[in-house]
């Protein structure tokens, strides 16, 4: 079948190098045309995932018109500060209905919406159906051909079952869920803890730091999760405890990175200006501290590392804040 990837980032091209992989025919959307020239005329993408090579199956375009009208079933991997606008312009072209895929992980800061809600709102009738894609996936591994696992969650169990399928291989599997809610909140809320698992190591704490921050950093999003419609098992599964364990141990983790350098004593505006990938980490905080306070949900560690990103708390001082917080039982707050 056809399927258009919208995202020529990191994870766009290894979506766009499983679906190819997966035999199908795809066109990739890149923002910018020296991308998408690269991919056509190189069938490389340089700038993002210098690992992946691209088949003959797959085509890049710079044209949104295009994009939108060559497949019914659109991958977005965009990030959530462009998911609006892009499924906006999207919406403009359309002549009939299509199928959303999202695999950003992110919620939007001015609405506090995550991208199933934004999809709905811009697309309208023009949304046949939705799912969300998430779980423990470095890009570049999946396009090494490393065995990798996913969710993908719709409310739709039939188009779930189908996008299971036709996205599996013998290297990248995915299993269904119908928890939309929970698998978004956890591929969002895990990128926050990331950030502080990075600020650990750069202030050179070790192991036991990192083991206790991972652990309550899951409390912390269950919690607000449930509080939203998630469902306890999605948080335990690939989406939550798996995705987390990746992005706050992984060496590739952007958002670890980030806190990494945080907590080295680069400044927050120092970091993303070097960097060409987008940390969704640094959004997510704003987003998850305005909903956990709006909900009443108690999240310290997103509290401090609001704290770090938005108010120039050193990040040692965050850390030894959260130590110093009344003794509760484990399974309290």
């Amino acid at each position: 079948m056809k399927i258009t990837v919208v995202g020529a980032g990191a994870f766009g091209t290894a979506m766009a190098v499983v679906a190819a992989r997966c035999g199908h025919e795809v066109l990739i959307w890149a923002h910018d045309p020296t991308v998408a020239d690269e991919i056509n005329r190189q069938r490389t993408n340089q700038r993002y995932l210098p690992e992946a090579s691209f088949d003959t199956s797959i085509e890049a375009t710079s044209d949104l018109h295009r994009a939108s009208s060559f497949s019914e079933t659109l991958i977005m991997v965009v990030p959530s500060h462009h998911y609006r606008s892009v499924l906006a312009s999207i919406g403009e072209h359309l002549s009939r209905p299509v199928r959303i895929v999202s695999a950003t992980k992110g919620i939007e800061n001015e609405s506090l919406e995550r991208m199933s809600q934004v999809s709905a709102g811009v697309l309208g009738e023009k949304l046949d159906r939705y799912a969300a894609l998430s779980g423990p996936t470095f890009a570049v591994e999946s396009v090494r051909g490393d065995p990798t696992t996913a969710v993908i969650a719709s409310t739709d169990p039939d188009f779930a079952t189908e996008i299971q399928r036709i996205m599996s291989d013998t290297f990248f599997r995915l299993y269904r869920s119908d928890d939309v809610v929970g698998v978004e909140l956890a591929g969002s809320l895990k990128n926050i803890i990331a950030i502080a698992a990075g600020a650990v190591e750069g202030l050179g704490f070790g192991s036991n730091t990192n083991a206790a921050l991972v652990t309550r950093g899951l409390h912390e999003i269950r919690r607000l999760g449930l509080a939203l419609g998630g469902r306890p098992e999605t948080f335990a599964g690939l989406a939550g405890m798996g995705d987390l364990v990746l992005t706050c141990t992984g060496s590739l983790s952007r958002n670890r990175r980030v806190g990494a350098d945080l907590g080295r004593g680069k400044l927050l505006l120092e970091i993303l200006d070097e960097t060409k990938f987008v940390a969704e980490g640094v959004r997510t905080c704003k987003s998850a501290k305005e909903l956990s306070d709006r909900h009443g949900i108690e999240m310290p560690i997103t509290t401090e590392m609001f704290r770090v990103l938005y108010e120039n708390e050193p990040p040692r001082a965050a850390v030894l804040r959260l130590m110093s917080r009344s003794l509760k039982a484990e399974m309290g707050t």
